[in-house]
């Protein structure tokens, strides 16, 4: 099995608007760029308040139990329904956790991840504001 990765870092606003402005004239000249996996953060406070010790648990959970529903992921976690929505709300809108729908006797969101390793990554070069 392939082992699929996505990389979360720290980076300034700065930072990421000339990286877009990079990867825009490679586009506007034709050329082609490579595709990355990759999430930012502008900060470590911001990371943190993110990726909670509980969110990383239903990331956890969703990779090993392979639940079929959010409801059955909240009775793996053993957390409130509502609280474990929320969370896997946030999740998908970052794109760490896919929500496929699938309809049976009642509809039902089963929480899928494609990644095998989330990879933290922080620059030491980087200029501290």
């Amino acid at each position: 099995m392939r082992v699929r990765n996505i990389r979360i870092g720290i980076k300034s606003i700065k930072d990421s608007l000339n990286e877009f402005k990079y990867y825009w004239e490679k586009i506007e000249k034709g050329k082609e760029i490579e595709k990355k996996e990759a999430l930012y953060f502008e900060s470590i406070v911001v990371l943190r308040s993110v990726l909670t010790a509980k969110r990383i648990e239903l990331l956890k959970a969703i990779a090993s139990h392979k639940p079929k529903s959010i409801y059955e992921l909240s009775k793996i976690v053993n957390r409130d329904l509502k609280n474990v929505n929320e969370d896997i709300k946030l999740l998908s809108e970052l794109g760490l956790v896919e929500l496929k729908k699938s309809k049976t006797d009642k509809e039902r969101v089963e929480p899928v991840i494609k990644y095998d390793k989330i990879m933290i990554e922080i620059d030491l070069n980087e200029k501290i504001a």
